[in-house]
Order: C-alpha cells, then sequence, then structure tokens
C-alpha cells in the first residue's frame, strides 16, 4: 500500500473522536416539525447520498483495504442513527433510547442480510437459471466476522449488570479502535477486478491519480453531507406522517425511525448485491456497520446523557430494555455463529428474516396496551429460539460438524500482516 493509502487511513483513526464530539453536538437539538411534502425532496437525496458513498467505497477499495473503506463507509451511513440516538439521549429520553438502538440492530441482520441474499440469489437465478445456494466470503473478510465477537461478549456483561456507563464507552471505543487498526493493515483489493466494476466507479479508478483522489473524496463528503442534512427533516417528515397516521410513538421509534436512518444503507447494499460478485461486498458492509453500532453508538448513549445532565450519570436499564437488548444480542450471537465456516446460506438467510418478521410485527403491540403480556411473551420465546439455536451452532462446532473457518482464516490474516 501507498505512503498516501497509509495516511489516510491513519488519518481515520486519529480523527474519530472529533468525528463523534462532531456528532454529538450535532444531535444535541432537536427536530423540528415539517410537512410530510419533504419526503419528495428529501427521499431522493438520501438515495443519491447512497449511490455517491457506495461508488466511493468501490473505488477506494482498489487503494486501501476494502475492509477499512466499508468501515469508513459504515461511519458515513450510520451518521442518520448516529444522530437520532444523540437527540433521544439529549433530551434524556431513556426509555427510548435502546428502543431505537436494538430496532436498528435487529434491522440489519434480520432485514438487512436476508435482503443483500435475496437480492443476489434472484439476479442469479435470471442470468444463470440456477439457484444460489449461499454468499461465500474472501479471507480477509474474516475480521468483520470476529471483530462482531468482542462486542457482544461486552454487551453481556453490561446487560448482566443492568447499566451503561462512560466506562463501558470508552471499553467500547477502544474494541472499535483495534477493529479499524486491524483493517488498516489489510492489502487492497487486487486490480484484476476492476472490470467488473460498474461505469461510473470503473471511470473513477481509472482516472489519473491526481484526480481519482478528489473524486474519491468528493463521493464520500458529497455523500456524507447529504445523508447528514437531509436525514433530519427525512425522519421529522415522517414522524409527521406517523402522527397523522395514529402511529405510536414507541413503535416509530423502534421501527420507523430506525428504517429511515438505515435507508442509505440498504440502498447501498443492495446496489452491490444485485451485482451477486459484490454480494460478500454488501453483507460485510451491513457487519462493518453492525460492529459499528454496537461500539461507537452504544458509547455515545452515556457519554451525550451524561452531558445533558450535567454530571456522570449511567443508564439503568428496565425488565423491558434488558429483555431488547438481550433479543439483539442473541440474534447477532447467531447470525455471527452463520458466518463462522464463512459464508450466508438460503436456510439460514431465510431463518433470520422469519425470526425477525415475527418479533417485528408483535412489536406494534406497545406497553400502553400490552395488558395480556403478548408482546413481552412473543419477544422472550423469540429470545429463547436465538439462544437455543446458538447452543446448537456451538454444539456443532466442538463437534467438528461445522468449520469455524473464519477463526483459521483471522489467524492467517494475523500472521501475514502482524
Amino acid at each position: 500500500m501507498s505512503d498516501s493509502s497509509r495516511n489516510l487511513e491513519r488519518g481515520f483513526i486519529t480523527s474519530a473522536p472529533l468525528i463523534v464530539l462532531f456528532l454529538l453536538l450535532a444531535g444535541a437539538e432537536t427536530m423540528r416539525e415539517v410537512s410530510p411534502g419533504v419526503l419528495f425532496w428529501a427521499a431522493p437525496c438520501l438515495l443519491l447520498s447512497a449511490l455517491l458513498i457506495a461508488w466511493g467505497a468501490e473505488s477506494a477499495q482498489f487503494f486501501i483495504a476494502q475492509g477499512f473503506a466499508l468501515a469508513i463507509l459504515a461511519w458515513l451511513q450510520t451518521l442518520p442513527e448516529f444522530a437520532v440516538e444523540a437527540v433521544l439521549a439529549w433530551h434524556q429520553q431513556t426509555h427510548y433510547l435502546l428502543a431505537n438502538l436494538t430496532g436498528a440492530l435487529r434491522l440489519l441482520t434480520g432485514f438487512g442480510w436476508p435482503m443483500i441474499y435475496c437480492a443476489a440469489a434472484t439476479v442469479h437465478r435470471k442470468r444463470t437459471g440456477t439457484p444460489l445456494r449461499s454468499i461465500s466470503l474472501e479471507g480477509d473478510d474474516s475480521v468483520g466476522v470476529v471483530g462482531l465477537l468482542l462486542p457482544l461478549i461486552y454487551m453481556s456483561f453490561v446487560l448482566w449488570k443492568g447499566s451503561l456507563h462512560i466506562y463501558d464507552g470508552v471499553v467500547l471505543i477502544l474494541i472499535y479502535a483495534a477493529y479499524l487498526f486491524i483493517l488498516s493493515r489489510l492489502p487492497a483489493e487486487d486490480k484484476e477486478g476492476i472490470e467488473d466494476l460498474e461505469r461510473i466507479p470503473r471511470a473513477i479508478v481509472l482516472s489519473p491519480r491526481g484526480r481519482r483522489i478528489v473524486l474519491i473524496a468528493l463521493c464520500f463528503i458529497v455523500g456524507g453531507g447529504l445523508i447528514y442534512f437531509t436525514a433530519e427533516p427525512f425522519l421529522s417528515s415522517l414522524m409527521g406522517l406517523a402522527t397523522v397516521l395514529g402511529v405510536p410513538s414507541f413503535v416509530f421509534i423502534q421501527w420507523v425511525a430506525p428504517f429511515v436512518s438505515e435507508f442509505p444503507e440498504m440502498a447501498s447494499t443492495f446496489y452491490w448485491a444485485r451485482t451477486v460478485t459484490r454480494a460478500p461486498m454488501a453483507l460485510m458492509n451491513m457487519v462493518s456497520s453492525n460492529i459499528n453500532q454496537w461500539t461507537l453508538l452504544t458509547a455515545m448513549l452515556p457519554i451525550v446523557y451524561s452531558l445533558s445532565r450535567g454530571s456522570v450519570s449511567p443508564l439503568v436499564f428496565d425488565e423491558r430494555q434488558k429483555l431488547e437488548l438481550l433479543m439483539t444480542i442473541g440474534q447477532a450471537l447467531v447470525g455471527m455463529l452463520f458466518l463462522v465456516n464463512m459464508e450466508l446460506a438460503w436456510w439460514e438467510a431465510t431463518l433470520l428474516f422469519v425470526l425477525w418478521f415475527v418479533q417485528f410485527g408483535f412489536s406494534a403491540i406497545t406497553p400502553d396496551n400490552d395488558a395480556a403480556g403478548g408482546h413481552h411473551n412473543v419477544h422472550w420465546y423469540i429470545t429463547m429460539i436465538y439462544f437455543a439455536w446458538a447452543g446448537w451452532e456451538l454444539i456443532r462446532l466442538l463437534t467438528g460438524n461445522r468449520k469455524a473457518v473464519a477463526f483459521t482464516e483471522f489467524g492467517k490474516v494475523w500472521r501475514e500482516h502482524f
């Protein structure tokens, strides 16, 4: 890798705290009331932003590590989610904080991962007339698979003690910093894959060096700027529409808002998944965002909450929040174990979607009208299914019926680059 590429990587790692501070300050303002008609211009802007940063990431992977490019992409794509969570934390709406966070995380794994497989499988069948049995990952993708395990382990400890402190945030930020550092040591993509790119990213990659750097930077800067400045009016317009339609606030915060804030990422990954050959890249983009939100986004919550209160204050979970977090950890653990053999099979994607869809449907039952306990019971049953399945996958690993390829590949990556 060139010195300029390494300088870009080091600059991104060292500037991460400043980016977090910017998000905290920006998220401190409350959302304005806007007309639902804002959707007509905000939605196209978000779609354009998703395409721009997708082109930037596709182009950048040939000059810096693909995983590192996807990490930058995940930062930009989750700006709306950071802003929503910062607003909730600043206004001390603690009963909504985990609802939005867990809703977004479960959306990524339960809907996003299967969507990637479905898009790739549909195009694959049209092209070849044969089914796509699985999406296979590359060796370097093992960093993302293994990287998902550490925050899950630590968040299990957070759940056990029932609170989220600033020191927990520090640990989570360090985990993410270690993940970024490992990615920064990986090589760039082979130039032989350039012909697989679509017209615009291929033109960027083949441009003269100076023009290429400017174009890639503009893709990220303009795309990120569009996401940041249009996410708030887009979300506000949807909130106004939800009020008109009578959608309960809890349902909006847990599901409508995450759908909106994750929209740029969904658009980018669908753009890659439909090419089939880029489906692994799309899947690892989602995994990178999972890691981003389990670490940096979660770490931000006690920091903003404490700043708002004027003193160091932990976020203490109630029983409902504990169940939401437990279910989300269970889903993420199953997803990670599915990828441990470095592929996502069709039946695994189907299972993730079915379980997500069931609990998504029952999430419409809010605490105010949950006198019969239906919402709580269904979420508890789904949580037990997640952990039972995770236990079964662990047994398969221990008995040799499932290969822990991700850990083997991660060992190779470590020996080659460290």
